[in-house]
């Protein structure tokens, strides 16, 4: 188990090309891995290896053990910070090439790929825009995405509950977007680890429907703080769930003063303009 969140550290990702359903393994072994091993007066340590495989970081991570009687001491190296430096690459690629990047995060069934198609149908002709999808398993979001005729690569993480800044590194050399784009990465439905990992967006962009409760921001506060933008989304469901927008909004402005939030039904289309007013603002600015 991955000390920071708990995924497996026998995931598997895979990056699959929807046109030719080409599917390669993405390497995401090279990050310590931890284990725990029990003293004979009872202390439990956590300690950390490297298993990186290439000659300059060959040098095994040495391991740090501390004794306190009764006490489980978990010691880690910085786990992210391998994340964060491909991460920053990331970000200065998308600068490079005035490439406004996007991470889109939400719990699974919020309506992430509903409003990602929506966009792209909506916004085609005027934006280029480029899709990576992420999930844990199948190809399904991203032959919905290739339907619109946008350019698409799905990462699948396995047993992994986020995107890493790595994968997404992967998918935009198979994506190879142009100057001044619009790339959007659907992240794996979750709201806790996608807050820890950068993967070199431009702005996060959280998306709460009115199905899951107004309470998610005080119940998940580390990604709404993380994020840029929040989008309600299903409001046409209103009339028929308990749900007090108001209160929401509290909440997430509580959380995050600086956050921008849209009022959106991505199957009707109503609020979509102002998302996407600020699409186009973001990428000229950006540009």
């Amino acid at each position: 188990m991955c000390v920071t969140c708990g995924c497996g550290d026998n995931t598997k990702a895979t990056i699959t090309n929807p046109e030719t359903g080409a599917t390669v393994a993405i390497d995401t072994d090279k990050k310590p891995h931890y284990h725990t091993h029990t003293l004979p007066d009872g202390t439990v340590i956590t300690h950390s290896h490297s298993h990186d495989t290439h000659p300059e970081h060959s040098q095994e991570i040495p391991e740090i053990h501390a004794k306190i009687h009764g006490t489980t001491i978990s010691l880690e190296q910085d786990i992210l910070g391998k994340n964060n430096l491909i991460a920053a690459e990331n970000r200065g690629w998308f600068k490079g090439r005035n490439i406004l990047g996007l991470n889109l995060v939400s719990s699974p069934g919020a309506g992430k790929t509903t409003l990602l198609t929506r966009t792209i149908q909506d916004l085609k002709n005027e934006l280029p825009i480029y899709i990576i999808e992420g999930d844990q398993a199948t190809a399904n979001d991203a032959k919905k995405i290739q339907e619109t005729g946008c350019q698409v690569v799905q990462i699948n993480t396995g047993t992994g509950c986020h995107l890493e800044a790595a994968m997404v590194q992967r998918g935009l050399q198979q994506l190879n977007p142009p100057l001044n784009s619009l790339v959007i990465i659907e992240n794996v439905g979750n709201l806790v680890c996608p807050a820890l990992f950068d993967l070199g967006e431009s702005a996060k962009v959280v998306i709460l429907s009115v199905t899951e409760g107004e309470d998610k921001p005080i119940k998940y506060p580390h990604i709404f703080r993380a994020s840029d933008i929040m989008i309600l989304n299903k409001i046409d469901l209103l009339p028929y769930v308990e749900f007090d927008v108001a209160t929401c909004l509290d909440y997430a402005r509580k959380v995050n003063p600086r956050l921008r939030i849209f009022q959106v039904s991505a199957t009707t289309g109503v609020g979509l303009a102002n998302w996407y007013e600020w699409l186009k603002n973001s990428l000229m600015v950006n540009g």
